[in-house]
């Protein structure tokens, strides 16, 4: 499967070898988180979007065909989505970075993808589908606990947007006692 996509991965991410690292393609394919930072906290993000616009596509479905044939990717997808109640779309970005950055490593050396078992062995591709199939299956009652858990969580974070949360090391604009809260007019004194 990865071997019928190299070419045209390739010509979306061009030449592998003018990146710096594989990091560095990671981040050029777009999927990696956008990481927001301010002293001493930061969170993950939406992608970045960065690079070619059809490459994090054309990556993203191939690391949905490969979770199939592959059974490193149907592992860390199953730990993703039954384990830590990742959705779909979530898991198969993780796979798609994982994927791109073996196929940029494959290029880099001239080695073609190979197929390998969790144990490291190499195996064909009929072999991977059947590894995928029975080890790795994912039924009904695993998605039914996995959006119950995400449901539950929802219903947790009390805070829905940013207006609403409170910054507790701000100190308030101007002093509290220079605002009246009485609405009441005031009637003018006769002297």
């Amino acid at each position: 499967m990865a071997r019928r996509r190299e070419g045209a991965d390739q010509v979306l991410l061009g030449d592998p070898n003018r990146f710096t690292s594989l990091a560095a393609i990671r981040s050029f394919t777009g999927l990696v988180p956008r990481i927001s930072q301010s002293g001493l906290t930061g969170h993950h993000g939406p992608p970045t979007r960065a690079g070619d616009p059809g490459l994090p596509e054309s990556v993203f479905k191939a690391a949905d065909l490969a979770r199939h044939v592959d059974p490193t990717l149907a592992s860390r997808y199953h730990d993703l989505v039954v384990n830590k109640g990742k959705h779909h779309n979530s898991a198969l970005c993780t796979l798609a970075a994982m994927l791109i950055t073996r196929l940029a490593a494959c290029w880099r050396n001239g080695t073609l993808y190979e197929l390998r078992d969790t144990d490291g062995h190499e195996i064909t591709e009929a072999e991977g589908r059947t590894i995928c199939a029975t080890r790795y299956k994912i039924d009904k009652t695993d998605c039914a606990k996995t959006i119950i858990r995400r449901r539950s969580q929802r219903l947790k974070d009390t805070t829905t947007s940013r207006r609403d949360q409170e910054s507790l090391s701000a100190p308030a604009a101007g002093s509290s006692a220079s605002h009246s809260t009485n609405t009441t007019p005031r009637t003018p004194q006769r002297t």
